[in-house]
This record gives C-alpha cells, sequence and structure tokens, in this order.
C-alpha cells in the first residue's frame, strides 16, 4: 500500500465531503510515537457519514468486503491502494472521541490528518481485548508502549472511564501502577 497516495486521496475526499473522521490503529499509534508496523489504515468515521465514505470509496475503485453495523471493510485490486477499515462511530464513547481527535502533520508536514488521542486508542484496543480475549497479548503490549510514549501528558480519568464501562478495573490499576 502507498500510504502516501491513499492519504492524500481519502483526506481530499474527507473534507469535500465533510466527513466526521480520525485516523486510529497502528498508523495512528506511530503519530503518538510508538513504532508499529501495519498494512492498511483505520478510521472512526460517523455512522451517518458512511453514505459518504461508500461513496468515496466506491470512486476511488475499492470493494467493499465486510459491512455490518459496527464496521466497514474496503479493499483495492490495486495493491497500491490496499485495505482501508471504518469503525462507524455512534455510540456516546464514539463519538466524543472523535470530537477529542488532534490534527497531526504527515509525511514531512506536507498533509494533516485528524487522529485520535492516545486515551482512545487505548480505550478502542481495551474493547478489543474484551471482544476477543485472544488479542489481549498483543493489544496490551501496545497499550503500554503508548502509555510509556504519553507518561506525562495522559489523561488517566479517560483510561479509567473505559476501563469502567467495559469492567476492566483491574487492568486499569495495573496499568497505573505499570506507569508509576
Amino acid at each position: 500500500m502507498d500510504f502516501k497516495i491513499v492519504f492524500s486521496k481519502l483526506l481530499t475526499a474527507f473534507e469535500e465531503q465533510d466527513v466526521r473522521y480520525a485516523l486510529m490503529g497502528g498508523f495512528a499509534m506511530g503519530l503518538w510515537g510508538v513504532a508499529r508496523s501495519t498494512v492498511d489504515l483505520d478510521f472512526l468515521v460517523r455512522r451517518e457519514d458512511m453514505p459518504k465514505v461508500d461513496k468515496i470509496m466506491a470512486g476511488m475503485g475499492y470493494e467493499l468486503r465486510h459491512h455490518s453495523e459496527n464496521v466497514s471493510q474496503y479493499v483495492s485490486p490495486l495493491r497500491v491502494m490496499g485495505e482501508v477499515d471504518f469503525l462507524h462511530a455512534f455510540r456516546e464513547a464514539s463519538v466524543e472521541m472523535l470530537k477529542r481527535a488532534a490534527d497531526k502533520k504527515i509525511f514531512n508536514g506536507s498533509l494533516t490528518v485528524r487522529t485520535l488521542r492516545p486515551e482512545d486508542l487505548i480505550g478502542l484496543k481495551l474493547q478489543a481485548i474484551k471482544n476477543n480475549p485472544q488479542r489481549e497479548g498483543n493489544d496490551m503490549a501496545d497499550i503500554r508502549t503508548l502509555i510509556q510514549s504519553q507518561k506525562t501528558g495522559l489523561d488517566w480519568e479517560l483510561v479509567r472511564g473505559y476501563c469502567e464501562i467495559l469492567k476492566m478495573q483491574d487492568v486499569f490499576e495495573e496499568l497505573r501502577g505499570d506507569a508509576e
């Protein structure tokens, strides 16, 4: 996947169509100082904007491989365009994540992308663990690395809130202890 080409096309289309989005996943973690390899792009998008996203993705030649209430996955037949996944924001917590997203410069400042904050990336990783406990090893490692990279500026109350929603208070205590 040529990330620069895909970002350039997507970000231009998102702006033109007023799509409310934020980058998440491995690429977003990298923007917060956590080196992580990734082969696709992941976005959080307001569910009401998904018809716009569907049109954008189809116009770029992507095929819809999976769609549910919560996610949409697009794959291009062209290797250079790769795979782009969208998590649909419609619950209060995910809509708030979009509101908190920060602008981050990419590709030596040539593009700016709305990016989820570290606390929100942690919240999504915790949810992934809750939904699929087999992910715990990799996702907890990502969470710990993200915490270490953001040690002084992390909003621990927000992280605590995610742990409470997911009934993972023991994980919060463990993470908070590790950080101190």
